[in-house]
């Protein structure tokens, strides 16, 4: 295992308990940090996009942000690599607004293609929107997903399935692994010689519901983003597909990449107790999806906030008109 995962040392743990390898975080880096040999990242807003082979020859991007960061990606690629730094392909985990929001952007700017897994095609091909988000759960990011969208996205003429036979193009000794849950169609990547682990959004490196966790960037293996992931039980199995693959280096969609000794024994245990929504509208019944995008949803249930906003609403509506009513007197 490279050594430059850790760029900021951490007091000696005691003896006898696992010490867990520290990769620098991207955030307070300004900028791509080797997780593992030939493979960066960089936190582009809240999320993670990661370049895999050489960045100074031939490379691939995986996920690539934002929408609108396609400017800030490029810049930082040529703060690093230079200005002449551009992948040989993308690969997209998933096609949600925060990981494939600037992939048409980077694909012309670049002229390259983009893969993705082929039950993933329907939403990145303007076919099918995905299934409502689901704030009701409370929490962070079930709060902060109310203003994201949730609708796909057109890139047709750029977009290809990733082969049947599980190879990646472009890169050489990795896979691509069907982690359906958070989306129908959302692939892992893995790389067996030294156990590499780019999971997406099949599973996060932080607590994404604490609002103290987006600010600390506070590490640990978490479930995937609960107002977008749409089939709970395919989510868990998911992680465990994952688990059994042993990974030593994780890196997900959202958080600093974790490394070292009790990573595969931590991610065991995510797949055995993965914290499943107490409720909410998927937690019963999976919305359903095949080759041509959502076929059915389950009903929405009651959101607990928006009583709270409407007698919100009400007292700032009373309050104006009481003042209106001072002023005229």
């Amino acid at each position: 295992m490279t050594t430059t995962l850790s760029q900021s040392g951490i007091p000696p743990r005691a003896a006898g308990r696992p010490r867990r390898q520290r990769i620098a975080s991207s955030r307070n880096h300004g900028g791509w940090v080797e997780m593992a040999p030939g493979v960066w990242y960089l936190t582009i807003g809240f999320v993670n996009a990661y370049a895999v082979g050489d960045p100074a020859g031939r490379w691939v991007l995986v996920d690539t942000g934002l929408p609108g960061t396609h400017g800030f990606t490029r810049a930082a690629l040529a703060r690093r690599w230079g200005a002449d730094a551009r992948p040989s392909a993308i690969v997209l985990t998933h096609g949600h607004f925060d990981h494939a929001g600037s992939a048409r952007a980077l694909a012309e700017a670049w002229d390259v293609p983009v893969y993705a897994g082929p039950l993933e095609l329907p939403y990145l091909t303007g076919r099918s929107d995905y299934p409502p988000r689901d704030p009701s759960m409370g929490g962070a990011i079930a709060q902060m997903s109310r203003l994201f969208p949730t609708s796909g996205i057109d890139l047709r003429g750029r977009v290809h399935a990733l082969p049947d036979d599980g190879t990646v193009p472009e890169m050489q000794g990795w896979r691509w692994l069907h982690t359906p849950g958070h989306t129908s169609g959302h692939v892992s990547l893995f790389r067996a010689a030294d156990g590499v682990l780019i999971a997406g959004d099949a599973l996060a490196t932080l607590d994404m519901d604490a609002w103290a966790s987006h600010v600390t960037e506070h590490r640990e293996l978490d479930r995937p983003a609960a107002p977008f992931t749409t089939d709970w039980q395919a989510a868990r199995r998911s992680v465990g597909r994952l688990a059994d693959l042993a990974p030593s280096v994780i890196g997900a969609g959202h958080g600093i990449p974790l490394a070292g000794a009790g990573l595969a024994r931590d991610l065991r245990l995510l797949a055995a107790t993965l914290p499943v929504p107490a409720h909410g509208r998927y937690v019963a019944r999976p919305a359903r999806a095949d080759e041509s995008g959502v076929v059915w949803v389950p009903p929405p249930v009651p959101d607990p906030l928006l009583p709270r906003l409407a007698v919100a609403g009400a007292a700032a509506a009373a309050v104006l008109l009481l003042a209106r009513a001072a002023r005229r007197r």
